[in-house]
């Protein structure tokens, strides 16, 4: 791959961004994807701020190489996380579930880079507004949190490519070469991968976890609790609950309150793939054994090159 504007934006050697995970990006995911040319991303949607500390110092030992954080802005601890951002002078900083308008200035004041997750153009427009440096456009072929637009990939980055100049990098559905080299053609710039980095061999993931989307086929995830916030699951008991709730009309209040449990950690983290919520992407049923981040890199930098290759040797004009 050349260089390109993300790549220059964040001073990377290939623009693979991966996805800052709750559960699964710690340090060590992180600094694997940054060391092997990405840009590694801590999850801080499950760190609280001293967690986030210890990670940010983990980073600082494991990679010389740019890396990131992500921060949900519903996060309840937000302003705890962002001085910790600030005070340890994190390089780049990707936001998502919130305004841009909140964080971006005061980010950029101490030099760090800032991309905003949204999922329509109208939302690409407001990070315009706001200043950021990138804009991450997520179709709902994601894992975990999602647009309540459900709009796929293929559909929402020409649309956001036709409303803003900004770098631009797509997410959703995207774990292979032949994906980014498609996101590509439609208007990224970037590409970011989250499933198949979720269940890579430095992943903080439990095994447990990672087996059931090896186990997994095409098909076994699903988009629930939109009354919530809009989540894409890997179908099991808790999802099932969820869906037989929402069947029967289940409020807003009851929702929350079966998934405050600590669903996601229960299943991410700690395995529990029964009463555990097993977030995860439509291209989960691509996974069949573990890789290492370096495995990751080589396959997606050979696939994105034989992608070319392919669509050099068929085209028809």
């Amino acid at each position: 791959m050349k260089t390109n504007n993300i790549c220059d934006l964040f001073s990377i050697k290939y623009p693979i961004i991966q996805g800052g995970m709750v559960w699964c990006s710690g340090w060590k995911l992180a600094s694997a994807v940054s060391n092997a040319g990405g840009l590694g991303l801590l999850g801080t949607g499950s760190m609280y701020p001293e967690v986030l500390l210890q990670h940010i110092e983990e980073m600082k030992e494991a990679t010389n190489k740019p890396w990131g954080v992500n921060i949900p802005l519903m996060y309840p601890d937000i302003e705890a996380i962002i001085d910790t951002v600030i005070r340890k002078k994190v390089p780049i900083v990707f936001t998502s579930a919130g305004s841009p308008k909140k964080w971006t200035k005061t980010l950029q004041k101490y030099n760090i880079k800032v991309a905003h997750v949204v999922s329509s153009s109208f939302f690409a427009k407001k990070c315009e507004e706001a200043g950021v440096d990138a804009i991450v456009a997520e179709g709902f072929e994601a894992g975990g949190h999602n647009g309540h637009e459900e709009t796929t990939t293929s559909t929402l980055i020409p649309q956001i490519r036709k409303a803003t100049t900004l770098p631009l990098i797509a997410a959703g559905g995207i774990a292979t070469g032949k994906h980014i080299a498609a996101a590509q053609i439609l208007g990224a710039d970037g590409f970011q991968i989250g499933s198949r980095f979720a269940v890579s061999a430095e992943s903080s993931s439990h095994d447990n976890y990672k087996q059931a989307i090896f186990n997994s086929r095409e098909g076994n995830t699903m988009l629930c609790l939109k009354k919530v916030s809009p989540t894409r699951l890997l179908t099991n008991r808790v999802f099932e609950v969820i869906a037989e709730m929402e069947d029967e009309g289940a409020t807003k209040e009851e929702l929350q309150e079966f998934m405050a449990k600590g669903r996601a950690k229960k299943g991410i983290f700690e395995g529990d793939i029964i009463e555990g919520a097993l977030e995860i992407g439509q291209v989960s049923s691509y996974f069949k054994q573990s890789e290492t981040v370096s495995e990751i890199f080589t396959d997606l930098i050979t696939d994105y090159s034989q992608a070319l290759q392919d669509i050099q040797k068929n085209s028809f004009i």
